[in-house]
């Protein structure tokens, strides 16, 4: 049984990813993988969020020879058979806004609207040990963007939990119930 680290490092460059992960695991030390000395790129070319959450944590942990946090998470709409999935950060092949329009125009004429947010998260030590966590949180799309907080597909993702889009929520109301949160949850309950 393992115990969590006092300082781990996040496979990321996203900001606002380690902000969540540093308020949801408040108790560890939380650095990004550049300020650990991780310059390289990491190709996900993982065909799961998990697969792809172990990829990035492995090709970091092998580099800073420290316990590495990753995770992979995507919007997986029920009517487009779960796509964007892992590709939702590059959906459209631009910026989050891109994603957004595309998705909206992709959605056009659909009534049936479900989706989730889904996320694995991999904690791998520097001895090859890995833990993993997943975690959903279900909503719909919704026909526009609705509030500006947030990130990535937040605006358009009507969350069942909180009634209201993420991009309406604060960042705490959006933890409480986000995916990521739902898998660090998971991957705590086994350290």
């Amino acid at each position: 049984m393992r115990t969590l680290p006092k300082k781990i490092v996040v496979a990321s460059g996203n900001v606002h990813k380690i902000e969540e992960i540093k308020r949801i695991f408040s108790d560890a030390e939380i650095i990004s993988m550049r300020e650990a000395g991780f310059k390289g790129d990491i190709e996900e070319s993982g065909k799961t969020f998990r697969e792809n959450a172990y990829i990035k944590a492995k090709a970091v942990c092998d580099c800073v020879k420290a316990p590495v946090l990753a995770d992979d998470s995507g919007l997986c709409v029920d009517a487009l058979d779960g796509a964007p999935g892992v590709y939702s950060a590059r959906f459209s092949g631009g910026n989050s806004a891109d994603n957004r329009a595309l998705l909206l125009k992709r959605m056009e004429g659909i009534s049936h609207r479900a989706a989730s947010f889904a996320c694995a998260v991999c904690l791998i030590y520097p001895d090859g040990n890995a833990l993993f966590g997943e975690g959903y949180t279900r909503g719909k799309i919704l026909f526009e963007e609705k509030g500006n907080c947030g990130f990535g597909y937040d605006s358009i993702f009507y969350s069942d939990d909180l009634k209201k889009s993420f991009g309406e929520a604060t960042e705490e109301q959006k933890n409480s119930v986000s995916h990521r949160y739902r898998a660090l949850e998971d991957l705590r309950s086994k350290l």
